[in-house]
């Protein structure tokens, strides 16, 4: 499995391509903005869209979403909790900050503790609310590695000051769900640079 991070948008967000470096099937993670350079990349790589995962409804996460989804064919995957923050543009965010009225549709509802295979592996959805009412993240305990949206940055956690947002809902996210989780796993954050379980017990602010 092989992950690519590119920051893309008006706000940096990470955007990840999960792929098989055989087969070329590509799971992507919050296409935040620039559809055509989410299409530029997969090209340029021969990848092969599959799926696109949603960790939360944000427009900085989700803005390219329904152009992507167009053009490839393939499905949007969202947590159950989230729908109405996608489909609200105060609640995403949009009425305040690109007015497109903006509102994404998934094709699929997940839940929490949901699992499933893709890539050949298991992926776990874990429900942390807290940056928004829906927020999640996914967890892949075979490749040690967690997808962690805005909940979870390297020494820090996401805002709570936005609609749905709760501080101690964030913070019982962080040390009771994904703090919890081994020490060596990678967490690849919605902004900002990866970091790991164990260096947040460490160092971050909610575990010391």
């Amino acid at each position: 499995m092989e992950i690519v991070r590119k920051v893309l948008g008006p706000i940096q967000t990470n955007v990840y391509y999960v792929f098989d470096k055989e087969t070329k099937e590509c799971v992507i993670i919050d296409p935040a903005d620039e559809a055509g350079r989410i299409k530029a990349y997969i090209a340029k790589e021969g990848l092969k869209p599959s799926l696109i995962l949603l960790t939360h409804g944000h427009f900085d996460h989700v803005s390219a979403a329904d152009e992507i989804r167009n053009f490839y064919h393939i499905p949007v995957w969202a947590l159950d909790k989230e729908k109405e923050t996608l489909l609200d543009p105060v609640l995403n965010g949009d009425a305040r900050f690109l007015r497109k009225n903006l509102q994404i549709r998934p094709d699929r509802f997940f839940t929490d503790g949901e699992k499933f295979t893709l890539l050949g592996a298991e992926w776990e959805v874990i429900w942390t609310p807290g940056h928004t009412e829906g927020s999640c993240c996914f967890y892949v305990p075979s490749e040690g590695i967690l997808f962690s949206g805005d909940t979870l940055f390297q020494q820090s956690i996401g805002r709570f000051d936005m609609p749905g947002g709760c501080f101690e809902d964030i913070c019982h996210s962080v040390r009771e769900k994904l703090l919890k989780l081994p020490e060596r796993t990678v967490v690849f954050p919605g902004h900002m640079e990866e970091t790991t379980i164990g260096f947040e017990r460490r160092y971050n602010p909610l575990a010391v």
